[in-house]
C-alpha cells in the first residue's frame, strides 16, 4: 500500500470513528434499556474472572476468578477445582458441600462429562437444606483433556437453560486457561531461542579474543585490562538470566563492547560506523536481537575480505516504529541461502552445517522472534548479494502493549 493510499485509508478510517461516536453520543440515553445494561455488565463481569484465569489456574488465581464466575452463573455457591479434583477454592455459603464437591469432581474428570448431584443424593448440614443440587462441569481442553472443574450450588431444580449457562461459563474459563498455557508456551519457547542464540556466539570469537587479550598482556598492559573488563562484560549481558526483552540501548551498549574486541584484532581493517537517534534508545526489542546480525556482518561479511571493511549500524526514528538496520561492505552471499524458516541450506559435510548456515539459522532466530512478538509486519529484510555486501534491517514499533525490558 503505497503512502497516500494508506494515509486517505487512515483519514476515512478517522473520519468514520468521530461520526459514529458522534452518533453514539446523540444515541447513548437510548441504548441503556435493562437487557443492554444486563449484557455490558456480563460482558464487564467475564473479563474480571479472565485477567487471573489467564495466570493459569491455581489457588490464587481460582480464588480471584471465583466471585466473578459465581455472578456470571447465578450461583449460590462455587467452587474450583484442579486437574486431580482438588478443591481450590469455594466462593459463597454452602462450603459444607465442598467435600462432596470433590467426589463429583472425580467423576467428572474420569468421564469427562457433567456430574449431576441432586437433592436426594445430597448430604447437607446445617444451612444447605435449601439447596437443590450441586452441578459439576469439567473444564476441557481438545488434546489435552481436563484442566480444572466447576461446580456450582443451585437453589433451584436445573432446568436446561440453567445447565446450558454453566457449560457456557466453564467453556470460557477454560478458553482463558489454554491462553494461559498457550502464553507459558510462548514464554518457554522464548526461552529456548534465546538459549539457541547464546549458543551461536562464536566460539571462535571468543577464542580470538582471548587470543588478543594474550597478545597485549605484555606489550600493552593497560590495554590488555581493558579489554578483559570488555569481554566480562560482553559475557555477563550476553548470559544475563533476566527477560526475553531489552532496550535498544543495552543492546547497542552490548554490540560496542564485542566490537571494541573485534577492533582489537582486525586493528584499521575494520571500520564501525553509528548512528542512532536518540528519542529511540529506549525502544524495547528481543534479547540478543542485533548480537546475531552484527557477529555475522563482522564473520561472513569483513572477514572474508582481504582488505576489510566497514559495518554501519543505524536505528531510525520512522513516526510510530523504529527501523535498525546492520550494513557491511563485505563479500555479500546468495539470497538463496537465506530462506527464513527452512533449514535445508547447503551443507559443508555429512550431518554438519556450514558457516553460512549458521548464520542463517541466527537469523531466521531473530525473524521469528520479531514476527512473535510484534507481528508478521516486522519481521527481519536482508539485501545481499556475492561481493555487494549485505544489509539486515528491522522495525520494531515504539510502543508495543504487554512487552517491556
Amino acid at each position: 500500500m503505497s503512502p497516500t493510499v494508506a494515509a486517505l485509508f487512515i483519514g476515512i478510517v478517522v473520519v468514520l470513528v468521530v461520526g459514529l461516536t458522534a452518533v453514539w453520543m446523540r444515541t447513548r440515553r437510548e441504548v441503556t434499556s435493562p437487557s443492554e445494561r444486563a449484557v455490558h455488565a456480563a460482558l464487564h463481569t467475564a473479563s474480571l474472572a479472565a485477567r487471573p484465569l489467564r495466570r493459569g489456574l491455581d489457588s490464587e488465581s481460582a480464588a480471584e476468578a471465583a466471585p466473578h464466575l459465581r455472578e456470571l452463573t447465578g450461583a449460590r455457591g462455587l467452587g474450583i477445582a484442579d486437574a486431580t479434583g482438588a478443591v481450590l477454592t469455594w466462593n459463597g455459603p454452602h462450603g459444607t458441600l465442598a467435600e462432596q464437591f470433590h467426589d463429583a469432581a472425580v467423576r467428572a474428570i474420569e468421564g469427562e462429562r457433567r456430574v449431576l448431584v441432586t437433592y436426594a443424593d445430597l448430604v447437607r448440614g446445617n444451612g444447605d437444606h435449601g439447596v437443590r443440587a450441586l452441578i459439576v462441569q469439567p473444564m476441557v481442553i481438545e488434546d489435552t483433556g481436563v484442566v480444572g472443574v466447576l461446580g456450582v450450588v443451585t437453589t433451584e431444580d436445573p432446568w436446561p437453560g440453567m445447565l446450558g449457562a454453566i457449560t457456557d461459563v466453564a467453556r470460557y474459563a477454560c478458553s482463558q486457561i489454554e491462553l494461559a498455557d498457550l502464553d507459558a508456551s510462548r514464554a518457554r519457547l522464548d526461552r529456548a531461542e534465546v538459549r539457541a542464540l547464546r549458543a551461536q556466539i562464536s566460539p571462535h570469537f571468543i577464542y580470538n579474543a582471548l587470543n588478543t587479550v594474550a597478545s597485549f598482556v605484555r606489550t600493552d598492559p593497560n590495554r590488555a585490562r581493558e579489554l578483559i573488563l570488555e569481554f566480562a562484560d560482553f559475557t555477563r549481558y550476553s548470559f544475563r538470566s533476566a527477560g526475553e526483552f531489552t532496550l535498544l540501548a543495552d543492546e547497542l551498549r552490548n554490540i560496542d563492547r564485542y566490537l571494541t574486541l573485534e577492533r582489537a584484532r582486525f586493528g584499521d581493517a575494520l571500520g564501525v560506523k553509528l548512528q542512532v537517534a536518540p528519542e529511540v534508545l529506549n525502544v524495547v526489542l528481543p534479547f540478543l536481537a542485533l548480537q546475531p546480525l552484527v557477529e555475522n556482518a563482522v564473520r561472513h561479511g569483513i572477514s572474508g575480505k582481504a582488505d576489510g571493511g566497514t559495518i554501519s549500524i543505524i536505528a531510525a526514528d520512522e513516526g510510530p516504529d523504529c527501523v535498525i538496520s546492520v550494513e557491511d561492505d563485505g563479500v555479500g552471499m546468495d539470497p538463496d541461502l537465506l530462506r527464513f524458516g527452512s533449514l535445508d541450506a547447503i551443507e559443508s559435510g555429512p550431518g554438519r552445517p556450514s558457516a553460512r548456515e549458521a548464520a542463517h539459522v541466527g537469523l531466521a532466530n531473530v525473524d521469528d522472534r520479531l514476527r512473535a512478538a510484534f507481528g508478521n509486519d516486522y519481521g527481519l529484510v536482508v539485501e545481499t548479494a556475492p561481493g555487494a555486501g549485505t544489509k539486515v534491517s528491522m522495525r520494531v514499533p515504539k510502543f508495543k502493549q504487554g512487552i517491556h525490558a
